[in-house]
């Protein structure tokens, strides 16, 4: 109940403080890269239970020529790449916490396709809800491997608490600043998760 309150009164002073950044950011994705503005996907929650993320588009639709997407990393463009080393792209994610879906500190929600590769340790990550940010991303967000990122989520799910949570939020701040652990050497973001036997 309390973490809720927290999420709830946060998100509603995010709004009142950035709506300005985020209407500008809005008309920029609109001008740099067209429409749609946002991107939403499909990403597993609390139990698993399907959701809907959102976030400001930071990539191009450019195709081959037999019509398939070009990979992540040639489609990123410059001005994704400021958005995602900000996090300005996960701005409409706050209308997602509101809601309930998400919570500002938890495990990230990854891919659909994921959640028959865990194994049982791992799956543990949805015994609480997604959050915007959480414990693997101020411990190296996407430098680190998959298994050290889910032993993170894990340790989260056992550790959690009102003070943890403001320390991560304060932790997530400064990786902000200083924009670290964006991406996995040669990736976008980073390499899909295939398994643990992978």
């Amino acid at each position: 109940m309390v973490k809720r309150l927290m999420d709830v009164l946060l998100v509603i002073l995010a709004f009142c403080l950035l709506w300005p950044l985020i209407l500008g950011v809005a008309l920029m994705v609109r001008w740099k890269l067209g429409t749609p503005v946002l991107f939403n996907q499909t990403r597993p929650g609390y139990l698993g239970k399907p959701f809907n993320i959102y976030k400001f588009r930071s990539m191009t639709d450019a195709r081959s020529a037999d019509g398939a997407l070009l990979p992540d990393e040639i489609r990123l463009t410059r001005f994704g790449r400021l958005l995602r080393s900000t996090s300005l792209d996960e701005l409409p994610n706050l209308w997602v916490i509101f809601k309930g879906d998400m919570s500002l500190v938890g495990p990230r929600p990854l891919l659909m396709e994921y959640l028959p590769l865990y194994n049982a340790q791992q799956a543990r990550r949805h015994l609480v809800k997604p959050g915007l940010t959480g414990w693997a991303q101020v411990n190296g967000r996407n430098a680190i491997s998959w298994q050290e990122k889910f032993a993170l989520d894990a340790w989260y799910v056992d550790h959690q608490s009102l003070w943890l949570d403001i320390k991560i939020i304060l932790l997530t701040i400064k990786k902000i600043c200083v924009r670290e652990g964006i991406s996995a050497k040669g990736e976008a973001t980073m390499p899909k998760f295939t398994g643990n036997d992978a």
